[in-house]
C-alpha cells in the first residue's frame, strides 16, 4: 500500500467531511465573502484551529485580489500549499543524529488512554524494520494493567521488555532498562511511563525524576521526549500537553487515533500551540499504522478526492 492511501484510509473521517464542503465551496468557480465564510466554517469544523483559519482566510483573500488582477488563480491549490507551509518546519529530519548513542532513548509521555503503550510497540516495530533493536521499559508501575499492557505490545513490536512489580519506582525501571540495554548493545530504549498517579504522588515531579536518573547514565538521555496526544480529544488536551512538556522537556509529538475522528485538522492547532514537531501520526491499530509525519501527505489525504 502507497503511503498516500495509508493515510487516507487513516484519515478518512476527516476527508470525508472536510473535502466534500470544501470541493462544493471551490466548485463555484469564484471567491466573495459568502464563500470564505462557508470554508471557515469547514474547515473549523475540521478542527484546524481559529487563529490557523483566519490566516488561511486572509492570504485567500489576497490571493483572489490578483486573480483579479489577471493572475492564475486556482483556490484548492492556494489552500493546500498553504496548509502544507503551516506545517513545513514539520518534514525536517528533527533528529538526524538518531542512534549516534547506544541505547537512543525514547521518553513517552501523555496522559492515560492516549495511546503510550500502543505506541512503544508500534515504534519498536518501525525501527526493526531498519534492523534496529529496542527494549521497552514498563516504568507506567502505578496500574497492573499497564504492565500487562505494555508485555502485549512488546511482543507484538518484537522488542524485549524490562519491567518490575506494581509499584516499583518507575525511574528504578527506567534505570535498570538502560544499564541492560547498554551491556547488551542494543540501539533503542523506550521509556513508557505513567499518565496518571495515584493519590498524593506528583506525575510531573515522577517524570522529571526518570529524567534525572537516565542521565547518570547518559547525560544526553533521553534524547527524545514524544508528547503522545489522542486526536479523538481534540483542542481539550493542550493544556495537559503544556504540563507534560514543561516537565520531561518536550521534543516532538506523536498524535494518535486520526483514525477515529472527522477531526484530524487538529494537528494545526496542536504543532501551533505546542511549538513542536508532529514527528508520528496514528493512522489505524495495526503495527504498520504508525507513520512519520509527512506534511504533504496529510494536506493531500484530507483534501483529495
Amino acid at each position: 500500500m502507497s503511503l498516500l492511501l495509508r493515510f487516507k484510509e487513516g484519515l478518512a473521517k476527516t476527508r470525508a467531511r472536510t473535502i466534500s464542503r470544501i470541493a462544493g465551496i471551490f466548485g463555484r468557480g469564484h471567491i466573495d465573502d459568502q464563500i470564505l465564510e462557508e470554508l471557515e466554517d469547514a474547515l473549523l469544523e475540521a478542527d484546524i484551529g481559529v487563529d490557523t483559519v483566519e490566516e488561511l482566510i486572509e492570504k485567500l483573500r489576497e490571493n483572489d485580489s490578483g486573480r483579479k488582477r489577471g493572475e492564475d488563480f486556482d483556490p484548492l491549490k492556494i489552500l493546500k500549499s498553504l496548509l502544507v507551509d503551516q506545517l513545513t518546519d514539520c518534514s525536517l529530519l528533527v533528529h538526524p543524529e538518531r542512534f549516534t548513542q547506544k541505547p537512543w532513548v525514547i521518553l513517552l509521555v501523555g496522559v492515560n488512554g492516549s495511546g503510550k503503550t500502543t505506541t512503544s510497540g508500534k515504534l519498536a516495530h518501525y525501527y526493526g524494520r531498519q534492523g534496529k533493536t529496542s527494549v521497552i521499559a514498563a516504568a507506567d508501575t502505578f496500574r497492573a494493567a499497564g504492565i500487562e499492557q505494555v508485555e502485549i505490545w512488546a511482543k507484538m513490536g518484537n522488542a524485549r521488555l524490562v519491567k518490575q512489580k506494581t509499584g516499583a519506582d518507575p525511574a528504578a525501571v527506567a534505570f535498570d532498562a538502560h544499564q541492560s540495554a547498554l551491556s547488551r548493545g542494543e540501539d533503542l530504549l523506550i521509556v513508557d511511563t505513567a499518565g496518571r498517579l495515584q493519590a498524593k504522588r506528583n506525575l510531573m515531579e515522577e517524570l522529571g525524576k526518570i529524567s534525572r536518573v537516565l542521565q547518570k547514565k547518559d547525560p544526553t538521555a533521553p534524547h527524545e521526549v514524544l508528547l503522545v496526544l489522542d486526536a479523538t480529544t481534540g483542542q481539550n488536551g493542550l493544556s495537559q500537553a503544556r504540563g507534560f512538556t514543561a516537565a520531561a522537556g518536550g521534543t516532538g509529538i506523536v498524535v494518535t487515533k486520526l483514525d477515529g475522528t472527522a477531526r484530524g485538522g487538529v494537528i494545526f492547532p496542536i504543532r501551533k500551540e505546542l511549538g513542536l514537531p508532529v514527528e508520528f501520526v496514528g493512522l489505524g491499530e495495526g503495527l504498520e499504522d504508525l507513520q512519520p509525519f509527512e506534511p504533504k501527505l496529510f494536506v493531500d489525504a484530507i483534501m483529495e478526492a
